[in-house]
């Protein structure tokens, strides 16, 4: 189920709607929703969670901020909305849903570090290809996304290809140049790790095999004309040599250097233009709008700085932030900021604690999880991540499966007592993608 999950989010381009139903036809949103009504059944069917921690703190965090976004939407509610408002809140509502079907399915579905591990390597396999696919548009030029417009019973939106300087801002299957950047660096923690252990192999042919995903996505943010995309490379880097071997950290290090001085080379003119953006950023647009929006918080945060102006109500008429943190202080005022960066702190916490009593393939995915919880919340603050559908979903995504780490982990007291499970006779070194 969260494999057809991740194929709505990442194989179908996210402009794609079912007719008729406008910004509730997203194909991965409803597959979300579907997700929530299965586990709500399993639950009333008297469905018992898997055995492990009684408690986890990313759950109790995902229900504070769903609760938040509630109450704030009743309080928006009761005071009154402009008509073009009232059903941006409903939508957004949904989308939460939606989102929570995901968490909990991850957390309660996924029942061993076998389970897991399958899954994060079909989300390696599915980052591959679609940094392949955005490497092939930057070449191109071309979105080469016009198959979706034959579809019967799908509405293709107008897609956001857009360019910087001589070179095209690739969009893959996203709705904008910087989610498809904040997804693929998002996610190169997770391929990081799988290449690193060689897609939780020993084999020297498969493990060789797993660095094309993790090279890919790297040549991506390379190559997208992005700071946020730049920035959030060099957290998902760093984030991850903190889990790793030494002898890991030297060559991923030096792969990282190769991989920036190949690019350099074969495409003439990056170089300067990725320095320029960061050099000229104090006359940038972009850079001076978001700073100047930091001022203009505290006006809109006046009327209800606890809860907000209520999720989903503050339309870009009202004011472009570009930084979801602040677009997130606005909308659900003091509580909901508190609640979401609860929800991320409280994952990678879980996660980092998780890899201590796990099997060496689990540990590798829960560190690489929390390497790329860390990153979509770093790269939060250069845009609205959670306006876009892949670069939300893959977040609370990588959330449950941090929760799920934690609750089949064990404790870390105990777990210096566990016995070594040597990582090619776990079931997951069997199984084929």
């Amino acid at each position: 189920m969260l494999t057809v999950y991740l194929l709505c989010l990442l194989v179908i381009p996210s402009n794609v709607t079912i007719v008729g139903l406008g910004t509730y036809g997203r194909p991965s949103m409803l597959w979300g929703l579907v997700l929530l009504a299965w586990w709500v059944l399993w639950r009333l069917e008297g469905g018992v969670p898997p055995a492990g921690r009684d408690r986890q703190v990313v759950r109790i965090a995902m229900g504070a901020l769903a609760f938040v976004i509630l109450v704030s939407f009743a309080h928006a509610m009761l005071r009154g909305q402009p008509a073009d408002q009232i059903s941006p809140a409903i939508a957004a509502l949904v989308r939460t849903a939606s989102w929570g079907g995901v968490f909990l399915v991850a957390v309660d579905g996924l029942v061993d570090t076998d389970d897991v591990v399958r899954l994060t390597r079909r989300l390696v396999v599915l980052t591959g290809l679609i940094a392949c696919f955005g490497l092939a548009q930057f070449a191109t030029r071309r979105t080469m996304l016009s198959w979706a417009e034959g579809i019967p019973g799908l509405v293709f939106g107008a897609d956001d290809f857009s360019s910087r300087g001589m070179f095209a801002r690739a969009v893959g299957t996203a709705t904008h140049p910087l989610e498809f950047g904040a997804v693929v660096v998002g996610m190169l923690p997770l391929t990081i790790a799988a290449a690193v252990s060689g897609g939780f192999r020993r084999d020297r042919a498969l493990r060789l095999r797993w660095w094309i995903p993790a090279t890919l996505a790297a040549l991506v943010a390379l190559v997208s004309v992005s700071r946020s995309a730049i920035v959030g490379l060099a957290v998902a880097i760093l984030a991850s040599i903190l889990g790793m071997p030494r002898k890991s950290r030297r060559v991923l290090t030096v792969a990282a250097g190769v991989a920036v001085v190949v690019v350099a080379v074969a495409v003439p003119g990056m170089a300067s233009t990725v320095v320029s953006l960061f050099t000229g950023a104090s006359d940038d647009p972009s850079t001076l709008s978001r700073t100047n929006a930091l001022a203009r918080v505290p006006d809109f945060l006046a009327a209800s700085p606890l809860l907000g102006a209520g999720f989903g109500t503050f339309l870009p008429r009202y004011y472009i932030f570009d930084n979801q943190w602040v677009l997130t202080l606005v909308e659900l005022g003091i509580a909901g900021a508190a609640a979401l960066a609860a929800v991320v702190v409280s994952a990678i916490w879980s996660a980092v604690i998780a890899a201590k009593g796990l099997d060496p393939a689990g540990a590798v995915v829960a560190r690489g999880a929390a390497a790329s919880m860390l990153t979509l919340a770093v790269l939060f603050a250069f845009f609205d991540g959670l306006a876009f559908p892949m670069s939300a979903g893959l977040l609370f995504l990588a959330a449950g499966v941090c929760a799920a780490s934690y609750r089949m982990s064990a404790r870390p007291e105990t777990a210096s007592r566990l016995p070594s499970i040597p990582l090619p006779e776990s079931r997951a070194m069997r199984d084929s993608v």
